[in-house]
């Protein structure tokens, strides 16, 4: 879609999660690029761009997505963002299951459906692999993050019955400062108390802003493509190497560890994905041909400045 079309005419898209990091950033790139961009919103619609939805309660005006050729469902109560409580683990798994249950229905319901349908999902599907590097054939893991990717993906299930291309966009840690749990490693690092988290030998796959947004919008775009994708870079790099990368590229010392019983005492059980190793290939991308702007890490951390 770099030249702005998708199937040779300029395209109707319907975003969910428009004010998130990586939804925030879709808009911007296909409105630059004179799409039009409808965004799924929980308010009552300030104008012909807005489309009322209440995710959680499984609700869509299915009419306001007439005339898109594509929905992208990014949205989602961020998995990071406050300790996982019961409450919250309910609400971080009500938010996607129950919206995307929504959005696959209206879509089915469709006299005209979108041609794709691309539907949020993390690299958290494969839980804990240790040194072990895993792509789209490996199986989900176990915990609360597989369990809810599983359902996440399963929710999509009437677009895909319905004939409609279904694509699962598997992201990993979005190398941005914009939002997203990277965003608040760069304040840290600048004011040189950026450090290792647990002894730093667990694994972050990390994507690019960028190429996050690239390799969606790739997806969109190729007819023949469908299903899971990991969105992450080519090489995992360590919380040790990620540490000296952050500290070398905003040039500040980062001396310090946070230990992980101190994490696990302020984070809980959202600890265990800080601390925990995820080494996820995007093989399938690159079997297709994608490729990456910034596939190393000191230049997925320049892009984000």
């Amino acid at each position: 879609m770099d030249d702005g079309r998708m199937g040779g005419a300029r395209s109707r898209v319907a975003v969910a999660g428009a004010s998130g990091v990586i939804g925030a950033a879709l808009v911007r790139s296909l409105t630059a690029d004179g799409h039009e961009v409808v965004r799924l919103v929980r308010r009552p619609p300030r104008g012909a761009d807005e489309v009322r939805w209440d995710p959680e309660g499984g609700r869509v005006d299915a009419a306001g997505l007439a005339g898109c050729d594509a929905v992208v469902n990014l949205a989602g109560a961020g998995v990071g963002d406050r300790r996982w409580t019961d409450a919250y683990k309910t609400r971080i798994r009500s938010s996607r299951v129950h919206g995307t249950t929504a959005l696959a229905e209206a879509v089915a319901s469709m006299e005209q459906p979108p041609r794709v349908f691309v539907n949020g999902s993390a690299i958290g599907f494969y839980g804990e692999t240790g040194d072990r590097p895993v792509d789209e054939s490996a199986p989900a893991g176990e915990g609360f993050l597989p369990s809810l990717c599983v359902e996440w993906e399963a929710a999509a299930a009437p677009a895909r019955h319905a004939g409609v291309r279904t694509v699962f966009v598997r992201t990993g840690l979005v190398v941005s400062r914009r939002g997203g749990a990277w965003s608040r490693l760069f304040p840290l690092f600048r004011a040189g108390l950026g450090g290792r988290l647990g002894d730093g030998s667990q694994y972050w796959s990390f994507v690019s802003l960028h190429d996050e947004v690239a390799a969606i919008r790739y997806l969109m775009e190729r007819e023949d493509l469908s299903g899971p994708f990991n969105l992450t870079a080519p090489r995992p790099v360590t919380n040790r190497e990620i540490t000296v990368a952050m500290g070398r590229v905003l040039r500040r010392p980062a001396p310090f560890a946070v230990p992980a019983p101190v994490l696990r005492a302020v984070l809980g059980e959202m600890a265990g994905d800080v601390l925990g190793s995820a080494r996820v290939l995007p093989a399938r991308l690159q079997e297709s041909g994608f490729r990456f702007a910034f596939p190393e890490i000191d230049g997925a951390i320049r892009a984000a400045l």
